[in-house]
């Protein structure tokens, strides 16, 4: 998937680019560009097909809600974040997953720390000291390293790792009890966040697992909740989780 892309001409060939290597699923979010303005039809030549199906998204975070693996691309090492790993250590997990993604950045720029956040590992083009790959070409090496040769093989149900939406969800709950046990506060649980979600993304959990999780997280919650009442305190503010995620989670 492609973020904030700006040039038409660039997700033509992108799309080229994803063809050649066997991938058909373009996911465009918040393109600044037309992806099907004549230069981009024209730069696609024969993935005409894979630019006019693709699915327009406003947020990074919506995009990947029904994936259960996203790797993210950067040239660059980011504070609080694991650094990008060459695509031969990632390889294996990519070929694991059930519905990867890959996240490509805008030109100019590349992925913002808030986007590799929602991304379980990032990935780095072995390049030279020079690194300077236009859009269309780190697609093509990126696709070319984790998708050709792939053995296509469907994984059991109860162990494919959970969606992106549901580690999300279950991350909003985990900021939930962070806050109301005082484990961290509202400024400093960005980056201690960020290194639990880092922690718990390689763990690959599934949604059996998430939904466990989530289960201690809520019987924390009505402890706290029951002690309040004991101790003649205020009860504690609504949690501010998403409401579709709880629903989803009310089984656990």
């Amino acid at each position: 998937m492609l973020v904030s892309p700006k040039t038409p001409g660039n997700m033509g060939a992108a799309a080229r680019a994803m063809l050649n290597m066997g991938a058909g699923d373009l996911r465009l979010v918040a393109p600044r560009g037309d992806h099907l303005d004549s230069g981009a039809l024209a730069m696609a030549v024969h993935a005409e097909g894979v630019l006019r199906g693709a699915k327009l998204y406003g947020t990074l975070e919506q995009a990947l809600a029904d994936r259960d693996l996203s790797i993210g691309t950067t040239a660059r090492h980011r504070a609080d974040l694991a650094d990008p790993q060459h695509p031969a250590s990632l390889r294996p997990l990519v070929r694991a997953a059930h519905a990867p993604a890959l996240v490509f950045g805008p030109e100019e720029s590349g992925l913002s720390n808030e986007d590799l956040e929602l991304c379980q590992a990032s990935v780095r083009v072995p390049t030279s000291e020079y690194a300077s790959l236009n859009l269309a070409q780190a697609v093509l090496l990126v696709c070319y390293e984790f998708l050709q040769g792939q053995e296509i093989r469907e994984e059991p149900a109860e162990r494919r790792a959970a969606s992106r939406s549901e580690m999300d969800g279950m991350y909003a709950h985990l900021k939930d009890t962070m806050l109301i046990t005082g484990y961290t506060d509202e400024v400093r649980s960005v980056h201690t966040l960020r290194l639990w979600r880092a922690w718990m993304d390689r763990a690959s959990m599934n949604t059996a697992e998430t939904r466990l999780f989530r289960g201690l997280l809520r019987q924390v919650r009505w402890k706290i909740t029951e002690a309040r009442k004991v101790a003649g305190l205020p009860p504690l503010p609504p949690a501010q989780l998403r409401e579709e995620l709880d629903d989803e989670d009310r089984e656990g």
